[in-house]
């Protein structure tokens, strides 16, 4: 007798098709998901929904607005209700408070987490019955290089993006038997106003944007949009000091 085999399928899904897909946006409104938005309308997508906390700052022409603020299940409920013909969903919605996980105020560690793991959670969870009722599409998750590294000043957010990492992983297996293309977009500082704080090197975010909606067509799982994500993601299999020295020795 051959014993059935219960192992879930983790195959990659093929990738998507950019032009004609119907695709929405969280956190669209400024940053690096104005960038996305701008980026998919370029790029022939079929509709384009732009998601805000504030819809009426939404100012790209083209793009459907919608109100969503990821931490609130009912704005969750209400856009997958109003975008039921998704087949893309980007989850770039995401904070930093500039924590440190022991000294900084508790309250902001949470803020993190509860945007950009918990937030990030709710969405796939509402959209994933209706990417799977529209072909099983794709899910873009907005990582960081700081999925994998600390740095002082930035660890709740680190610690968040690590959680958020984790997930896309889960994710990923969890909604390959309805072929769901999940991919993860790690980057570094890119020049947005939510880097404007760093004074570090910037990358170009449109180059960031590219390779991830690059990444969703070609069917890849990962994808590294710039030398330093690759350089991180490299020294993970190297002594865990080696790396925070490095950091360490450009800051101090």
């Amino acid at each position: 007798m051959t014993t059935p085999n219960t192992e879930p399928n983790t195959r990659p899904a093929s990738g998507l098709r950019i032009e004609g897909a119907v695709a929405l946006v969280t956190g669209a409104n400024r940053g690096l998901g104005r960038h996305f938005a701008r980026r998919l309308l370029e790029r022939g997508a079929a509709r384009v929904y732009a998601t805000a906390r504030r819809p009426e700052a939404i100012d790209l022409p083209g793009v459907v607005p919608l109100r969503l603020d990821v931490t609130n299940d009912d704005e969750v409920r209400a856009a997958a209700a109003a975008a039921g013909d998704v087949t893309l969903l980007v989850n770039n919605a995401g904070v930093s408070h500039s924590t440190n996980v022991v000294t900084d105020d508790l309250a902001a560690v949470r803020a993190e987490m509860e945007t950009n793991f918990w937030g990030t959670l709710a969405v796939v969870r509402a959209f994933a019955p209706v990417l799977s009722a529209n072909g099983g599409g794709a899910i873009l998750n907005v990582l960081s290089a700081q999925s994998w590294h600390a740095y002082p000043g930035t660890n709740g957010y680190h610690a968040s993006k690590a959680a958020q990492w984790a997930l896309t992983n889960g994710v990923r297996l969890e909604l390959a038997e309805q072929g769901t293309l999940v991919t993860g977009l790690h980057l570094g500082a890119v020049d947005t106003d939510f880097s404007a704080g760093y004074d570090g090197p910037k990358g170009d975010p449109g180059v960031a944007v590219r390779a991830g909606l690059d990444g969703i067509e070609a069917g890849e799982v990962e994808v590294l949009a710039d030398p330093w994500s690759a350089h991180v993601k490299q020294a993970l299999a190297d002594h865990p000091t080696r790396l925070s020295d490095e950091i360490r020795a450009g800051i101090v």
